[in-house]
């Protein structure tokens, strides 16, 4: 299980999430099962990995960091065609398949490169069906910055509220994330 860290009492992610998902304000109109991707042309970097996943012509270019937590993952991700739209994503693996595709809720959320100011913005959490990941999507304004910032720092802190409880943090680490950023968008754009 992710180690998770409390300003005054360690939170399981599980528990999070069990708080998290009976307050669904949102939900997705899709019906299909999770897509499953090919994964192609891994190459690790220290604590970071990059690689594409292709599904017939779609392909999608990820720079992943797997090393933090055994059933967490944070990755910066682009899209054939798109590559000047990269977006941020956090995976926790759950311990079932999903039964629908759906927007569980939308919670502030915070993060911080090292020593940087923090980003305030809000994280929506997702399922998908036939898919065992509960997934964090980041609205983020400057992920140009954003990604700099990570070439360059040590540490990823995310922030997540919730309500009444005290925030629930994870700590991801930057090392091998320049080299990572750099061959997916240089994969994406040559792809």
């Amino acid at each position: 299980m992710a180690q998770i860290f409390s300003a005054t009492y360690p939170l399981g992610i599980r528990t999070l999430i069990a708080t998290v998902m009976p307050a669904a304000s949102l939900v997705a109109a899709s019906v299909a099962s999770a897509a499953t991707f090919n994964i192609d042309g891994v190459d690790s970097h220290n604590h970071w990995q990059s690689l594409t996943l292709t599904l017939g012509g779609e392909r999608h270019y990820r720079a992943v960091e797997t090393h933090s937590y055994s059933d967490a993952t944070l990755s910066l991700n682009t899209t054939q065609g798109v590559c000047d739209l990269p977006w941020l994503e956090m995976r926790v693996t759950l311990e079932q398949q999903q039964g629908e595709s759906r927007a569980v809720n939308l919670v502030p959320a915070r993060l911080r490169i090292d020593e940087q100011p923090v980003i305030d913005t809000m994280a929506e959490f997702i399922t998908e069906r036939g898919d065992d990941g509960f997934y964090a999507h980041f609205y983020l304004s400057d992920m140009e910055a954003l990604m700099a910032d990570m070439r360059q720092g040590e540490q990823l802190f995310l922030g997540f509220d919730q309500e009444e409880r005290e925030p629930w943090y994870m700590t991801f680490s930057l090392e091998g994330a320049d080299a990572a950023i750099t061959r997916m968008l240089a994969q994406c754009e040559s792809g």
